[in-house]
């Protein structure tokens, strides 16, 4: 099962924007934050701000632990180039990521849980580690005992998104291939990311 512990959409109205661009966020109709004093406002601090880009970033992709994300920042930092485009470039190889971009999940959370259920292989083999890192190349495809699962079936007939260069699919086959790493520029997030702002918050 996922180890989601909260409703995602709490994470949105925590942050106040449509975190995945979803027709059913609470943020569409509510754009203040949950609970007695969600409509004050004031203006963030440069902490407020950093930290404000880190819980984005972390919530896009799943609410990844904190433990997990330092050690991806860490493994950004140890590489050479810019440690913004790192960073978006590890987290969009995590196996959970590619299947949620392929839209063979609407969240996510659901890309989450149907690699853990085993639905998912990569490079012919069933793997079920949602944090995996995918290499240049690798191929990832629905099972085929999976692939009339209508959760599947509803996400890629979805037009809510479409999916990204860096990525090739074949919707008939329910297979796609992850070609390569991409820039930030690349990344389709519907909200703005600001990775610059994370490194900050972690070089505090």
């Amino acid at each position: 099962m996922s180890k989601r512990q909260e409703s995602k959409y709490k994470i949105d109205r925590r942050l106040g924007v449509n975190l995945w661009g979803r027709g059913k966020s609470p943020v569409n109709r509510r754009e203040y934050g949950p609970g007695q004093h969600g409509q004050r406002r004031k203006k963030p601090s440069d902490y407020g701000l950093q930290l404000m880009a880190k819980q984005k970033l972390k919530g896009y992709y799943g609410n990844i632990s904190e433990k997990q994300f330092r050690k991806i920042y860490a493994e950004a930092v140890r590489r050479k180039g810019d440690t913004g485009e790192n960073l978006i470039g590890l987290l969009e190889r995590r196996l959970d990521a590619v299947v949620y971009r392929l839209k063979f999940a609407p969240t996510p959370f659901a890309a989450r849980q149907i690699i853990n259920h085993g639905h998912i292989l990569v490079n012919g083999r069933r793997l079920n580690i949602p944090s995996a890192r995918l290499k240049d190349g690798d191929t990832v495809e629905v099972r085929s005992k999976s692939k009339q699962m209508a959760l599947i079936m509803e996400s890629v007939g979805s037009q809510e998104r479409d999916v990204p260069e860096y990525l090739e699919v074949d919707t008939g086959a329910l297979k796609g291939r992850f070609i390569r790493a991409p820039q930030l520029a690349d990344v389709p997030y519907p909200v703005q990311m600001e990775p610059n702002l994370v490194i900050e918050f972690y070089s505090r």
